[in-house]
């Protein structure tokens, strides 16, 4: 029997001892969706890592360095719309195979980027990485959301945030361990010609390890889901034209929804690439490179803690009225971190993970109530609005390099205030589908 699954991009048939009235109930393949926002959150916090091994590489501005991240998140624009196409043809677990090896292809490609010298190559390798991670991404957040009740789809989103977060709280650690355990002898900016690229292809081989290392971890994982790529029989649904999904902006709520997506991933990753730079300087902690990077493993791991914490919050709270509370305490939070010095300046940028903890899930379900079967639709707006985090960070860190790292942080903070109108205007249930 097919269960037409309300937002499912193909009709699932599913054995009748797994059927419910309400959703789809097959706990260990909800397990498996919780390891996909494992690894590809995990991989996504790795920038923060590299971004000041690559500035100090290639002896970049701040500007020029967050192109990592425009390069990274430009994947959720191109991407998001062909993977939801590519999702209604092949089925969930055909597509998050192909996302997984797309994700492990990017990662050998950091062996050519170091052996050109060039930064352009490995912002391509980035780009292929983040591609496979937005087919990935377009596949889990539907597919958790239709795995139970209807009515604890908040929850459960932000539950399975929550495996997204404990990725991006372990990845930077060991990353950082990896990536910035050396320390260069040498000042790129006193090398040129054949020297110079001799030392940024040494260098870089740190970086070109760590990424082997889940190139091979993620070749198994894809191996592992297209062999279980029968746990779900699916049929493809009706094909639509890809560019009718941009009609579901007309509706307020998920075009002001699709915005907020836009400004929280700009905003969150911003500041996450910056953590490491700002917590360096003297004005506030001080830190050695390494001791710096592993402190962005703190700011991920608050939002590992929240959305745990908000899982359980958002069954007796207006999901609105808790996105505007977490949203006026980033704002809070920032200018503390503008207007003080020291610790209190770092640990208040750093706590700001806490805050954003239930952002992402919650402005997704809110934007999403009502679709229907468009839902799948609006799961890929929803992607190509991530973009936000190839914009956003670039332009915080011109502003970085004209007045500074700490005026540069006012930037998130408007981007924040966004967040804050929204979940005030969102914090009703929807009135009707749209």
């Amino acid at each position: 029997m097919s269960i037409d699954t309300s937002g499912s991009p193909s009709r699932l048939s599913i054995p009748a001892d797994k059927q419910t009235t309400t959703g789809v109930d097959i706990p260990d393949l909800r397990g498996f969706v919780f390891a996909l926002f494992f690894v590809f959150g995990g991989i996504t916090s790795l920038n923060d890592v590299i971004i000041p091994k690559l500035k100090d590489l290639f002896t970049l501005s701040y500007a020029q360095a967050m192109l990592v991240q425009s390069a990274f998140f430009a994947a959720y624009f191109l991407i998001s719309l062909p993977a939801s196409v590519m999702v209604r043809r092949t089925g969930y677990m055909r597509t998050a195979a192909i996302g997984v090896a797309t994700m492990a292809t990017g990662c050998l490609l950091f062996i050519p980027a170091s052996e050109s010298g060039m930064f352009g190559v490995f912002l391509l390798a980035l780009f292929v990485l983040a591609a496979g991670i937005t087919i990935v991404q377009v596949v889990a957040n539907p597919l958790i959301s239709l795995l139970g009740k209807p009515q604890t789809a908040h929850s459960r989103l932000t539950f399975a945030q929550a495996f997204n977060s404990l990725g991006t709280t372990i990845f930077p650690y060991v990353g950082s361990i990896l990536i910035l355990g050396s320390l260069a002898t040498v000042v790129p900016g006193s090398l040129s010609g054949e020297a110079l690229d001799a030392y940024r292809t040494q260098e870089s081989q740190v970086v070109v390890r760590a990424y082997l290392g889940l190139a091979a971890a993620l070749a198994i994982l894809a191996v592992v889901i297209w062999l279980r790529r029968h746990r779900l029989v699916e049929t493809p649904a009706q094909e639509t034209n890809l560019f009718q999904s941009f009609t579901l902006l007309r509706h307020r709520r998920f075009g002001l929804g699709a915005l907020c997506i836009f400004v929280y991933v700009g905003a969150e990753v911003a500041i996450g690439s910056l953590l490491v730079n700002y917590l360096m300087q003297a004005s506030t902690m001080g830190l050695e490179e390494q001791a710096a990077g592993k402190h962005v493993a703190l700011y991920w791991g608050g939002a590992l803690a929240g959305r745990f914490i908000g899982a359980y919050f958002l069954r007796q709270v207006s999901p609105g009225k808790l996105l505007a509370a977490v949203a006026s305490g980033s704002i809070l939070l920032i200018l503390i971190a503008i207007n003080s010095s020291g610790a209190v300046s770092g640990w208040a940028l750093l706590a700001i993970g806490l805050c954003n903890s239930i952002m992402f899930p919650t402005i997704f379900s809110l934007a999403c109530e009502g679709l229907g079967e468009r839902a799948a639709e609006g799961s890929g707006i929803i992607c190509v609005a991530i973009v936000g985090g190839a914009i956003v960070p670039p332009l915080t860190g011109y502003i970085a390099d004209l007045a500074g790292l700490r005026l540069a942080l006012l930037l998130p903070a408007l981007c924040y205030a966004m967040i804050l109108v929204y979940g005030i205007y969102a914090r009703r249930p929807a009135s009707g589908s749209h």
